[in-house]
């Protein structure tokens, strides 16, 4: 019997993970997440989530996935805001513009370890400073890489995005998808 273990306590990435049907158990690691200011964006990203893959101690049979979501900016990564004020100063930077969503993905299995990034381009339209203040006094944005979520209440600031939608929301299920069907075929199986 092989289990999936999900690294994250977040609420978005379980609700994606139940998109795919298979059976998981969550099991958050602990570790420091600050991301090597010397790395370009994409590689920092990916490197995370694989120090969060190797942070776990896996037995047999359990196959690990770990991930990590930044929203870049003109290549400045743009974490989860640690104040109202700097959630207003990242939708303020954010307005007009095109950013790039990146989540670096790692799968541990038996077969062995895969890390990849994918990445998904953003736009958003002109915001006003009061539609800023509004969304954020509703706290959504406190939680959140880049402080907005696509499938809340920042959609409306969304005018478009090419690449993946899941990726925004914070877990690309279609190269998830490959990923464990080349690591971990065995979760298939049992659900045939």
């Amino acid at each position: 019997m092989v289990s999936l273990i999900l690294a994250s306590a977040s609420p978005r990435r379980r609700e994606l993970l139940n998109l795919l049907g298979l059976p998981f158990t969550v099991r958050p690691v602990k570790i420091d997440e600050t991301l090597d200011p010397a790395l370009p964006p994409m590689e920092a990203v990916g490197r995370l989530s694989a120090r969060k893959a190797r942070a776990q101690l896996r037995r047999t049979g359990e196959v690990f996935l770990a991930a990590d979501t930044v929203v870049v900016l003109n290549g400045k990564i743009l974490g989860k805001p640690r104040s109202p004020e700097e959630a207003a100063g990242m939708l303020r930077a954010l307005a007009g513009q095109e950013h790039l969503v990146m989540t670096g993905l790692t799968v541990a299995s038996d077969w062995g370890t895969e890390t990849v990034t994918e990445v998904t381009a953003v736009r958003f339209r002109d915001l006003t400073d009061r539609e800023i203040a509004s969304y954020v006094a509703t706290g959504e944005p406190m939680d959140k890489a880049g402080a907005y979520g696509i499938q809340g209440g920042g959609a409306i600031f969304v005018t478009g995005i090419a690449g993946d939608y899941y990726n925004v929301v914070g877990l690309p299920l279609c190269r998830l998808y490959g990923v464990l069907r080349r690591l971990a075929p065995e979760l298939w199986e049992e659900q045939a």
